[in-house]
């Protein structure tokens, strides 16, 4: 789904797991910091956000286990696939989000990736993890909200 005004720029890249997994409480927009041929692996799409998640180390916000593939037309450099990445926050924010996530059973969890004014853009959110029965549930009401949309249409 894209979500910029230009039709030159790629689509956002969700972490459809996270939304499975987690009950997503609040969301915040950062930057990332990355190296050239990282943001054209991005580009294209290449990103794998499912173990992905945010740790705070001396009030820096860091994304952890983020997975791009390298660039395949990259030269010299090739940075690593799973490397730590510092987000790019105001300090209050950092500290507003890491106050939030001490608390027991939340977690920050990166929900999607995007271009905005050509730069890369994280969007991350506070979750709680779903239980085994809340992802059944969600799962039973999505399949009967698919089942009368499939009715009213007319699609048998």
């Amino acid at each position: 789904m894209a979500n910029s005004k230009s039709s030159n720029e790629p689509r956002s890249i969700v972490n459809r797991k996270a939304r499975h997994d987690y009950e997503l409480l609040d969301t915040w927009e950062a930057g990332i910091a990355l190296v050239g041929s990282e943001v054209k692996s991005i580009w294209l799409g290449r990103v794998n956000m499912v173990d992905a998640f945010v740790r705070f180390h001396n009030g820096e916000a860091w994304l952890m286990e983020l997975d791009i593939e390298p660039y395949e037309h990259a030269t010299a450099y090739k940075p690593e696939r799973r490397r730590d990445r510092k987000l790019l926050l105001h300090a209050k924010e950092i500290a507003l989000i890491d106050r939030r996530a001490l608390e027991k059973g939340l977690t920050i969890v990166p929900t999607r990736i995007y271009f905005k004014n050509g730069r890369v853009k994280v969007e991350i959110a506070l979750a709680r993890g779903k239980k085994q029965y809340d992802k059944r549930q969600q799962l039973a009401k999505d399949d009967a909200r698919r089942e009368v949309e499939r009715l009213r249409s007319g699609k048998f």
